[in-house]
C-alpha cells in the first residue's frame, strides 16, 4: 500500500512538470528528489516500529513454559527461588554431629554463615539427611564442621548452578583407616540461566543486521535502480547522484552531524557522538534500574569491582562535561555575559536538585513523606552538585577561542592542556582533599584509612564500618535516616549501617569524572577539522587512565592500593570509566561524526531527551506498560522480557518526540 502511494505520488509529480512545461535533467532531478524525500519520510516509522518489534519478539522467545521444580525440593520443603540450588547433606557417619557453614567466593575476607545442623546417622545406610538452599550467582564454600568439636571436616568448593539438586555424602572412606570423605554429587543438571541473556542478544544482533540490510535496500535498490530505470540520462544521473546520495538528504542526523564538524568553533548543532554516546549510557540505565532480568552482572556490584551497571552513571558525568564545555563556549561567543551564565548555571543546577530529591522519594501507597525519612543524596543531585562545580569552574576561567583556532600553529601541541592550568589545578586540590579525608581522618571504631564494606567482611571486626570515612561523613553531616537504606552490600556482607553511594566525599571524585569530560570536549573544538590530532590524543588519555588504574589496583578486584569501588567513587573507578569513555568518543568520532558511517540511532535519540527518559523511567517505572504482573516471578526469563520491553519503549517515546522536535531543556 505504502508502495502504491509513492507511485502515485511520482505520477503526479510527473504529469505536474510536464502541464509546466519542465522536462529534461532538471524536472527528473527535481522527481528525484520528491521521491527521495518520500522515502525519507516513511523510513524512520518503519525503522522505529521495527525496532518495537524486534524487542517484542525477542520477549516473546524469552517467554517460559512451565517452571522445573526438583521432585526432592518437595520432599524436603525447601522452596527454592530464583538463583538458588538446592543442595542435600548426607550424614552417614554414626556418632558425628555434623554443622554446615558457606560463605560466597565473591565476598571478600567474609565469615562464614551458619547453614544447617546434621545429625548423625541412625544406622549403616541409612544416613541423616538436611536440604538447605544455596545461591548460584557465584562460586561457594562450603565448611564441614563436627559440631561437638568444632573441628573442620572437609572443605569444597563449587559453582552450583540454578534450580540444579546436588548431595554432599559425608562418610568414612572404604580403606577403613577412619578418614572421612565428602563427595558431591549431581542429583539433576541445573538450567542455562543465561541462555535467555544470549538469546536475546542474538536476536537482537540479528534485527540491528535486517534493518541496516533494509535500509541499504531502501537507500541502494528501491531508490537508486527505481532512478535509474525512469532516467536513462547520464547528465541526470549525475545530477541524483550528487543531490541525493549525500547523507543530509536521506538522513536529518546525518545532516547535523556533518553541520556540527563543519561549524565546531561556532557549535550551532550537537555531536553526533556525543549524543549517541549519552544514548548508550541512558539506555543502559534504564534496562539496569529496571532489573536487567534480575542477573547479577546487571546490578551494582556488592562492593569491589565492576559490573555493567557500574558503568553508566560515571559516562553520564563524562558526557556531562564534555557538553558543558562545548555549550558554554558557544553561549559566551553570541554575547552572553559571565554573571548571566552564572544565573542560569546556578539555575539548572538547583532545577536538578530539587527533580532528584523528588525522585529519590516516591512515595505513592505509603501516605505523606515524613520529613525524618527522606533521602537526600541521589543521582540527579549528583549530577547537579557536579554541574555546578564543574560550570562555575570552566566559567571563571574562560577565554575566547577564534574561529580559526585550528589553523593557529603558534599554540602548543599541548595547549589543550595548558590553557586550562587553573582548573588542573584546582581539580589536583580537590582530589588531595578527596585522598586526604578517605585515608586519614580518624573514624570512631574503625582502622584509619578502611575503605571496606564492614559487616561480615574483614572476618566481621568492622561491622559498623562501611564505607570508611565517606560513609561516617555522610551519617555525621545528613543523618542515619536520611541516607540510602539498602546500599549492594547489604546482600553479600550483610551490612546494617545506611550507606549512600551517591553521597558527599564521592561527589569530589565526581567533579574530576566530569572534568576528564571537559577535556574531551577541549580536543574536539581545539583541534576541530584535525581528526588525526584528536583521535591521538583520545588514545594518548585512554592509555594513560588506564595504566594508572593498573596502578592503583594491581590488576585486582581487592588486593590494590586503592580499588575500584562504585560504592566509594574511588579515584580508581574513575580512571577506568574515563579510560573507558575515551576509547568509546575514539570509536564513535571518526565513525559518526566524521565518515558518517553510522547516525547513532536509535541511541542518539534518548541522548538528545536524556533528562525526559532518565525523569519519565524512574516516575513510570511501575506504571503499564512498563511493568506488569508476572507469572513466575522466579524466572530471568520473564524479568529480562519485561525489562527489555520496557527499555525499547522509552527508546521509541525518545524517537517520536525527536520526530516532533520535543526536547526538555532545563
Amino acid at each position: 500500500m505504502r508502495g502504491e502511494e509513492m507511485s502515485s505520488t511520482w505520477s503526479t509529480a510527473v504529469e505536474r512538470d510536464l502541464r509546466a512545461g519542465r522536462s529534461g535533467p532538471e524536472a527528473q532531478a527535481k522527481q528525484a528528489r520528491d521521491i527521495g524525500m518520500s522515502v525519507a519520510r516513511v523510513a524512520g516509522p518503519v525503522l522505529a516500529v521495527l525496532l518495537l518489534l524486534a524487542s517484542v519478539w525477542s520477549a516473546t522467545m524469552l517467554v517460559p513454559g512451565d517452571s522445573w521444580e526438583p521432585d526432592l525440593e518437595k520432599n524436603k520443603h525447601v522452596e527454592l527461588k530464583m538463583d538458588q540450588a538446592l543442595l542435600l547433606i548426607h550424614n552417614e557417619l554414626l556418632e558425628t554431629n555434623l554443622a554446615v557453614y558457606w560463605k560466597s567466593e565473591y565476598c571478600y575476607c567474609c565469615l562464614f554463615q551458619f547453614l544447617v545442623n546434621v545429625s548423625h546417622g541412625g544406622k549403616p545406610g541409612k544416613p541423616s539427611i538436611a536440604a538447605v538452599s544455596l545461591g548460584t550467582q557465584h562460586g561457594s564454600i562450603l565448611q564441614i564442621n563436627d559440631s561437638l568439636e568444632e573441628k573442620e571436616i572437609c572443605r569444597l568448593e563449587y559453582k552450583f548452578g540454578e534450580f540444579g539438586n546436588y548431595s554432599v555424602l559425608v562418610k568414612h572412606t572404604s580403606n577403613g583407616v577412619g578418614e572421612i570423605t565428602c563427595d558431591l554429587v549431581v542429583n539433576k543438571n541445573p538450567v542455562d540461566s543465561n541462555l535467555p541473556v544470549s538469546i536475546a542478544f542474538l536476536v537482537g544482533l540479528a534485527f540491528i543486521i535486517a534493518i541496516s540490510f533494509l535500509k541499504l535496500l531502501m537507500s541502494l535498490y528501491d531508490f537508486n535502480n527505481w532512478i535509474s530505470k525512469a532516467m536513462n540520462s547520464r547528465e541526470t544521473d549525475h545530477l541524483i547522484n550528487s543531490e541525493l546520495g549525500s547523507p543530509s538528504r536521506e538522513d536529518p542526523l546525518s545532516a547535523v552531524c556533518q553541520s556540527e564538524t563543519r561549524h565546531l568553533p561556532t557549535l550551532p548543532h550537537r555531536l553526533c557522538s556525543l549524543d549517541t554516546f549519552r544514548g548508550i549510557a541512558l539506555t543502559l540505565m534504564v534496562f539496569v534500574n529496571y532489573g536487567g532480568g534480575k542477573y547479577w552482572y546487571f546490578k551494582h556490584s556488592s562492593w569491589n569491582g565492576l559490573t555493567v551497571a557500574d558503568l553508566v552513571f560515571p559516562w553520564f558525568v563524562f558526557i556531562m562535561g564534555s557538553s558543558v564545555f562545548l555549550s558554554m563556549t558557544t553561549i559566551l561567543q553570541q554575547g552572553c555575559s559571565k554573571l548571566r551564565l552564572l544565573g542560569k548555571i546556578t539555575w539548572r543546577s538547583f532545577l536538578l536538585i530539587c527533580i532528584g530529591i523528588f525522585i529519590v522519594n516516591p512515595n505513592y501507597c505509603l501516605g505523606p513523606l515524613s520529613w525524618d525519612k527522606m533521602r537526600i543524596p541521589g543521582v540527579l543531585q549528583r549530577l547537579g552538585m557536579t554541574y555546578f562545580v564543574v560550570a562555575v569552574l570552566e566559567l571563571l576561567f574562560a577565554k575566547p577561542v577564534p574561529e580559526n583556532y585550528a589553523l593557529e600553529r603558534t599554540y602548543s601541541s599541548l595547549q589543550d592542556i595548558t590553557s586550562s592550568w587553573p582548573q588542573w589545578l584546582f581539580i589536583l586540590i580537590l582530589e588531595s582533599v578527596w585522598l586526604g579525608i578517605t585515608f586519614l581522618l580518624p573514624v570512631p571504631g574503625c582502622p584509619i584509612g578502611y575503605l571496606g564494606p564492614g559487616g561480615i567482611g574483614d572476618l566481621g571486626k568492622y561491622s559498623n564500618c562501611t564505607g570508611g570515612a565517606a560513609g561516617y561523613i555522610d551519617r555525621l553531616l545528613l543523618g542515619h535516616d536520611h541516607l540510602y537504606q539498602h546500599p549492594s552490600s547489604t546482600v553479600l556482607y550483610h551490612t546494617e549501617v545506611a550507606y549512600d553511594p551517591e553521597g558527599i566525599l564521592g561527589t569530589i571524585n565526581s567533579i574530576m569524572m566530569a572534568f576528564l569530560g571537559v577535556q574531551a570536549g577541549k580536543i574536539l573544538l581545539y583541534y576541530k577539522d584535525q581528526t588525526k590530532s584528536i583521535l591521538i590524543r583520545f588514545t594518548a588519555w585512554c592509555c594513560i587512565l588506564g595504566l594508572i588504574s593498573v596502578a592503583l589496583t594491581k590488576v585486582s578486584a581487592n588486593e590494590g592500593f586503592i580499588p575500584i569501588n562504585k560504592n566509594l567513587w574511588s579515584i580508581s573507578y574513575i580512571t577506568t570509566l574515563s579510560s573507558f569513555a575515551f576509547f568509546i568518543l575514539l570509536v564513535l568520532y571518526p565513525v559518526v561524526d566524521v565518515r558518517g558511517l553510522w547516525t547513532g540511532a536509535p541511541f542518539v535519540y534518548p541522548g538528545m531527551n536524556s533528562i525526559l527518559v532518565y525523569v519519565g523511567h524512574e516516575v513510570f517505572a511501575n506504571y503499564f506498560p512498563f511493568r506488569w504482573k508476572l507469572e513466575d516471578k522466579e524466572s530471568h526469563k520473564e524479568h529480562l522480557t519485561q525489562n527489555i520491553v520496557a527499555t525499547a519503549l522509552w527508546v521509541l517515546i525518545a524517537y517520536i518526540l525527536y520526530k516532533k522536535k520535543i526536547f526538555w531543556k532545563i
